[in-house]
């Protein structure tokens, strides 16, 4: 199969990947804001914090590969970036199951119990890992060889990628990221008509405010490479809507980052009870978000140039 296929269908695959790890991830937000989450035992509010940082993880991880191939690969399609989006969708896999498996266990513990708690939680960590990685894994030794040795052999191969490819790819991008963006602003905005959001201080109040507005900010700048491309060019690919619309979307994460870790700050901060502690967790997720999408490829870039 040609790279530009192969970086096409692993773009789509993290597109169903990230859709599903945002909308958990706005979930997990919006969690504290809502009635019953008052009425969870410590443990189960403290366990809704973890799984929101493996939720992060996840999201951090799933983004990456945009910024990666804007930086890194100026949107060509390699054979190492294919195998870059396939490590970092891989890796997001098992802090989306440990996440699903602790909001399953939060559930079920509200609904009836510890013991329907564990064995929910139990249940679909171990159904999400045993068909994620044991189903693959114990298949990959009967079958796949010579497609996985011929993927393989191309990690070094470069191809030529046509402009109408690289705008194709450049959307593909925002799509990935776009719908997520847009059902996490969307639980962002219904949070601000709950009860439990009237009830936190001040600089929460507005914290979740400035975090907003950066969701917001980065659903414009997803949209616009969209509305750039049919307005300016009426549609036509040119090197002017490829280089706009990937400076765009790299930039769009940046806001994305900042509001997520504002809000992560919020929710920790009404969890633990502790200013600081909520800050030192948000500031290292978005340490998180901020480099893996812009100073990993930036070191990247550096070694390559060096050698």
């Amino acid at each position: 199969m040609e790279i530009t296929k192969l970086v096409k269908t692993a773009l789509g695959e993290t597109r169903m990947l990230i859709l599903g790890a945002q909308i958990l991830l706005g979930f997990e937000l919006s969690g504290v804001f809502r009635n019953g989450f008052t009425d969870l035992p410590l443990h189960a509010r403290y366990l809704d914090g973890v799984a929101l940082l493996l939720m992060i993880i996840t999201v951090a991880l799933l983004i990456a590969p945009d910024t990666y191939h804007h930086y890194i690969e100026y949107n060509a399609d390699t054979g190492q970036f294919h195998q870059f989006i396939s490590r970092m969708a891989g890796g997001a896999l098992l802090p989306f199951a440990l996440s699903l498996g602790i909001a399953l266990f939060i559930i079920g513990e509200f609904i009836g119990g510890l013991p329907l708690a564990a064995s929910s939680g139990g249940f679909f960590v171990s159904l999400g890992l045993g068909c994620w990685f044991g189903f693959p894994y114990l298949r990959s030794r009967h079958t796949g060889q010579e497609e996985r040795a011929t993927t393989a052999r191309e990690q070094s191969m470069k191809q030529q990628t046509s402009m109408e490819q690289r705008i194709d790819q450049m959307l593909t991008e925002a799509r990935v990221v776009l719908p997520g963006v847009q059902a996490l602003l969307g639980f962002q905005l219904v949070s601000v008509l709950t009860q439990a959001f009237e009830k936190l201080p001040a600089s929460s109040k507005v914290l979740h405010a400035a975090s907003l507005a950066c969701i917001t900010v980065s659903v414009v700048l997803l949209i616009t490479p969209a509305a750039y491309h049919r307005i300016v060019f009426a549609g036509q690919d040119t090197e002017e809507v490829h280089r706009v619309g990937s400076r765009f979307i790299a930039l769009a994460t940046i806001p994305l980052a900042l509001g997520i870790a504002g809000d992560l700050y919020v929710v920790l901060a009404e969890i633990t009870a502790s200013a600081m502690v909520a800050a030192v967790i948000a500031g290292a997720a978005l340490l998180l978000l901020v480099g893996l999408g812009h100073a990993f490829p930036a070191v990247v870039q550096l070694r390559r140039l060096r050698l």
